[in-house]
């Protein structure tokens, strides 16, 4: 049946969606960070950032990383952490066809930056369920303090 003849007038707003998307692809828009500090869509691991009072709180999901094959390495308010996952489907050859791949490969590196007040000396991670959890303390702010003359 002719595209016309099935669509109703509630379907403008998809249409004028449908067409935002092309343009932000042909500009190279799509996929833009959501904030300053975040990376472009598909980096991995995909991070959750936050803070509490007393600390930094960073999720890194990864799923089906070897743990001890994680580095985690904080240097100058900058935490970076690298390492590899292993390709789940082998080298393309005659009897095998890959038509897709969307699960990411490869050697990955992210780097963020800390704030001022990250504590690198306590940093701790924990890999678990394939989400790799990194808490960094944040140092007491320093207080107004009276001196006693004598």
């Amino acid at each position: 049946m002719y595209p016309s003849l099935t669509r109703f007038p509630g379907e403008l707003f998809a249409d004028f969606d449908g067409l935002q998307r092309q343009v932000e692809q042909l500009l190279g828009l799509r996929g833009a960070p959501s904030s300053i500090r975040a990376g472009t869509r598909g980096a991995f691991p995909a991070l959750n950032v936050g803070t509490t009072e007393a600390a930094i709180e960073i999720y890194a999901f990864a799923p089906g990383l070897d743990p001890a094959k994680i580095a985690v390495d904080v240097d100058n308010g900058v935490l970076t952490l690298s390492g590899e996952r292993p390709a789940e489907v082998p080298a393309a050859d005659a009897k095998l066809s890959v038509y897709a791949q969307e699960r990411f490969a490869g050697t990955f590196k992210r780097v963020l930056s800390l704030p001022e007040d990250a504590d690198s000396a306590g940093v701790a991670a924990t890999y678990r369920d394939g989400v790799l959890r990194i808490s960094i303390p944040r140092r007491a702010p320093a207080r107004p303090k009276r001196i006693a003359v004598q």
